[in-house]
């Protein structure tokens, strides 16, 4: 009689800070998968409300909690990859939540294709109503090779990586690196780059659904002042874009990469104008972008009467009186 194939682990970490709010409903919706080979490693990264303690109400030998002083969601995904035993790992922010179903589906379709990553849907829901939530339907909902995954999350310089969706063999992560702690914001952008291109493909698993929480505060880099979220962001993509150059260097590639640092240019230039101008020699270097500024009615009439550079200056002094 032949022996059963032994069901893999399934190790999900989850970082945790300031989420006393949600934390519970994200370790609930893990621990009431259809799929129960699971650990869930929940890495408090300093919390300095409650997220600890109501961490701690689930602890158990399938819920392990560490604490930790606060270093940044990089260092502590890095924390519980390395106490995790997992042969498939699913990095799972703490206000994120996901259909009772998905590690189930997402690992028969893992088993099926070795060396590849599995991805989900993913969509929106907003003010804590799961009733708002609307599937986002976007071009890497299907099977892609690692290049194409990646040009095609890419398009129109908005690069979005959404952790909770992917779940990554471990000897890939082991392969590629784990997350850069040097980075804060667009940390995912550098992580899943070298892991998707070090992968053999990334497969849609249609049954598989990650329901991100929106409105709790804006991190991206238009709405931040912070010098070193600036500097972060401008590293993730000297490194995601170097990293995808080194596969590919067509002129396709090199207009999305234009495009990025385009994009780049127009949310930096206010806060951090050395780095803006670097990124203009950078579109400059990969050929030039069309891309054009984004943002209210009021900017792109301004655009058009001043230019962005001085648009982008009337804009933000109208913005900060306004707030005054």
């Amino acid at each position: 009689m032949q022996n059963e194939t032994p069901i893999p682990l399934v190790s999900i970490i989850i970082p945790l800070f300031n989420a006393e709010s949600y934390v519970d409903k994200a370790i609930e919706c893990v621990l009431n998968q259809t799929y129960q080979n699971i650990e869930i490693l929940v890495v408090n990264d300093g919390s300095t409300d409650n997220s600890l303690t109501v961490a701690k109400q689930f602890e158990s030998n399938q819920v392990k909690i560490f604490d930790q002083s606060n270093k940044g969601a990089s260092a502590a995904r890095n924390f519980g990859f390395l106490k995790s035993k997992g042969q498939f790992i699913k990095f799972f922010d703490a206000d994120d939540l996901m259909n009772l179903e998905m590690i189930e589906e997402q690992v028969k379709m893992a088993l099926k294709h070795p060396n590849a990553i599995i991805s989900a849907k993913w969509g929106r829901f907003f003010n804590n109503d799961i009733s708002t939530f609307k599937i986002k339907n976007t071009e890497t909902n299907h099977d892609l090779m690692p290049i194409d995954w990646i040009c095609e999350a890419w398009k129109n310089a908005k690069p979005m990586h959404q952790c909770g969706i992917f779940l990554l063999p471990r000897q890939i992560i082991e392969i590629a690196g784990i997350w850069d702690e040097s980075l804060s914001l667009n940390d995912d952008m550098e992580f899943f780059t070298k892991n998707i291109l070090a992968s053999q493909g990334v497969f849609f698993c249609k049954k598989g659904i990650l329901y991100y929480r929106s409105g709790l505060g804006n991190s991206n880099l238009s709405s931040s002042t912070n010098i070193k979220a600036i500097e972060s962001h401008f590293k993730s993509i000297d490194k995601s874009t170097n990293y995808l150059l080194e596969k590919k260097k067509d002129s396709y590639t090199l207009k999305l990469i234009a495009d990025i640092w385009q994009k780049f240019v127009y949310d930096a230039y206010q806060f951090h104008k050395d780095l803006a101008l670097i990124g203009e020699d950078k579109v400059i270097q990969y050929g030039g972008s069309e891309l054009r500024i984004h943002g209210g009615r009021r900017l792109l009439i301004f655009t058009k009467l001043f230019g962005w550079k001085l648009a982008l200056k009337i804009d933000y002094l109208i913005k900060t009186k306004i707030k005054l």
